[in-house]
């Protein structure tokens, strides 16, 4: 009852757009007091932020925050786009493609889904309408490729997965790196397809010399390396994610100063050391808040109830999983990514991890950690929220919030299939990982 309760003020705070920490917060708070354990709730109050952020493994969110920033600022997000328009510029389509694989590079060096549509949108979008391709089509495909950010490695949402499922970390990034590459292929069909059946709408540019293609494919070259060095280094097991989160800010940074684009403290280090202050600090405090209401529900014995629940059912592991999956699906037409994993796994994860799925105990936490993040992403481009369409809504200046939701369907359909490809075929997931064990 007492849970019940909690869960249903939770729902209701979230319903009213109050943010999601200060949601779970109260929630938690509400239900410590029910139970009579306001003790408790002290001394957890107590000791738990600093025992929650002193975690080495959290030490690359602000790595990776400030390591998108810094891209950002230096061009690095800019020649990516440059870079793959010259490559593909020329067919139909081409700008769209080139969009996806900017997204994707920029997805490489940020970690953040909202961060890639931003940036991107801001530098692709106005080109894209330039060369009079469709606003619709134009706008859903940037939404769609920011998408790309939550699953490529670096991701910060599957760092916060990993802390709240004790899994590993690398592995984690490295069994992402597959799916994330099948989903920009698949996006780039879906682009080819379109530009086939509407070529007016999808046009192709002007191609250039080669002169200027070896021009913008050494611009690149930084954020290339910088890729190499963070995702190679985690493969390789040359470093730890801390240690190539930092690598990988040191590479960014240097390039940001004799880039020129560094315009001195005042005006370029506050503002990126601010911004990654506030990011970092929204993420930590989510953590926490998330932190407190898991304590609560572990004091309710929820999680013991529904690993019961579970196991007493007649459904099966996979209609349990699918089940699951849908939870995630619908919940992230509402909230944003990284409050569905805080919200989520403290409950789905005890009660999904004794299944086995013919899995040992590691491979099911990554193929289950890939698909989860594969579901979350597709939420930021679902309605009636949409985050990534409503931030290049936003940037359009414009184009109907409904033409960009209608203009994802196609791209849907994709994530639609990945899924089934990862279902069929969990080695997808799987084989880089294991590879990184021998």
């Amino acid at each position: 009852m007492t849970t019940g309760i909690v869960l249903l003020t939770l729902l209701a705070l979230l319903v009213f757009r109050i943010p999601v920490a200060a949601a779970m917060i109260a929630s938690a708070t509400l239900g410590f007091f029910l139970l009579d354990s306001l003790p408790q709730f002290l001394v957890y109050l107590k000791t738990s932020a600093f025992w929650q952020f002193s975690s080495y493994d959290l030490s690359v969110v602000p790595l990776f925050i400030l390591m998108g920033q810094c891209a950002a600022r230096s061009g690095l997000s800019s020649s990516l786009f440059r870079a793959a328009r010259v490559m593909l510029g020329h067919r139909h389509g081409g700008v769209a493609m080139a969009s996806i694989v900017g997204c994707a590079g920029f997805a490489a060096m940020c970690g953040s889904s909202l961060a890639t549509a931003s940036t991107m949108g801001r530098i692709a979008l106005p080109e894209l309408l330039e060369n009079n391709y469709d606003g619709g089509f134009s706008a859903a495909t940037l939404a769609i490729g920011g998408t790309l950010g939550i699953l490529i490695p670096p991701s910060l949402v599957l760092v916060i997965f990993a802390i709240i499922t004790e899994a590993n970390i690398a592995k984690l990034f490295i069994a992402a790196l597959v799916p994330g590459i099948i989903a920009m292929l698949l996006y780039i069909f879906v682009v080819w397809l379109y530009a086939r059946r509407y070529p007016l709408k999808a046009p192709r540019v002007a191609a250039l010399s080669f002169r200027e293609r070896r021009a913008a494919a050494l611009r690149v070259f930084p954020a290339l390396l910088t890729i190499f060095v963070v995702i190679g280094g985690l493969y390789l097991g040359l470093s730890t994610p801390t240690e190539a989160a930092a690598l990988g800010t040191l590479l960014v940074c240097i390039h940001f100063v004799v880039s020129r684009r560094f315009t001195g403290i005042s005006s370029d280090v506050v503002a990126i050391f601010s911004d990654t202050a506030r990011a970092s600090a929204m993420i930590f405090l989510i953590l926490l808040a998330a932190d407190l209401l898991s304590s609560f529900l572990s004091l309710a014995g929820f999680p013991q109830a529904i690993t019961r629940l579970v196991i007493d059912s007649e459904l099966t592991p996979y209609s349990i999983l699918l089940l699951s999956m849908l939870l995630l699906l619908v919940l992230g037409c509402f909230l944003d990514s990284l409050s569905i994993i805080v919200l989520t796994m403290p409950l789905l994860w005890p009660a999904l991890s004794g299944l086995g799925f013919g899995m040992d105990s590691e491979s099911f936490q990554l193929w289950f950690g890939v698909l989860s993040l594969i579901l979350v992403e597709m939420g930021l481009i679902t309605p009636p929220v949409g985050l990534n369409c409503l931030i290049i809504h936003r940037l359009s200046d414009g184009i109907a919030l409904r033409r960009i939701f209608s203009a994802t369907l196609p791209f849907l359909g994709m994530d639609v299939v990945r899924i089934a490809m990862l279902l069929l075929f969990p080695q997808i997931v799987l084989f880089l990982p294991r590879l990184m064990s021998h």
